[in-house]
């Protein structure tokens, strides 16, 4: 398995090998002992899965608090998206910072996105589907969020402006800066 801590090193990204032959593939996508090797804590206790029919869909920006804080581990089955994590943890080097990286179903990989951080990510091509691991259970009254678009944050959207697919929810999130201080380092 190929590791690479990303610009925020917390943030990881993974490509998990694939032994192909004649009737296709085989990937072991997650194994506990490997992954903590790789500093991937878990444990994982659900698994999500995410269709969005249109290119262009905005999934985000999302996060728990405590008492559910989620690390999510991130891949892409089918089609490909644009996966962001931006730090939110008040008082790191790296607060209101982000990083990405494409993930696709061709290209494999996955991101580890630990607690502390937003996430979101923007189909890039139709009908995608997505799968995350999280350490959390979801809960109604720890989900926070920020809206993608935050002026503040400047992310590089691979998409024209006012472009983008959003649930209603997503469409009134606030900005980060009136937000209080959801995580410390």
């Amino acid at each position: 398995m190929n590791v690479e801590r990303l610009a925020i090193p917390d943030v990881i990204l993974l490509a998990p090998p694939r032994f192909g032959d004649s009737r296709g593939f085989f990937s072991e996508t997650y194994n506990a002992a490997r992954f903590a090797q790789a500093g991937i804590p878990g444990p994982f206790v659900q698994d999500n899965h995410s269709y969005s029919a249109a290119v262009g869909t905005v999934r985000g920006l999302h996060c728990q608090i405590a008492p559910n804080v989620q690390g999510k581990l991130v891949r892409c089955v089918r089609g490909a998206i644009w996966d962001v994590a931006v730090d939110i943890r008040r008082g790191s080097p790296t607060y209101g910072r982000h990083v990405a990286a494409e993930l696709s179903a061709e290209n494999w990989r996955q991101l580890w996105i630990p607690g502390g951080f937003l996430h979101g990510f923007c189909t890039l091509v139709p009908d995608t589907e997505v799968i995350y691991k999280v350490t959390a259970p979801y809960d109604r009254d720890a989900e926070r969020g920020v809206i993608f678009d935050d002026p503040d944050l400047a992310l590089p959207w691979p998409l024209a402006a006012g472009a983008a697919v959003l649930s209603e929810k997503d469409r009134v999130l606030p900005r980060l800066r009136e937000c209080e201080a959801w995580f410390g380092v």
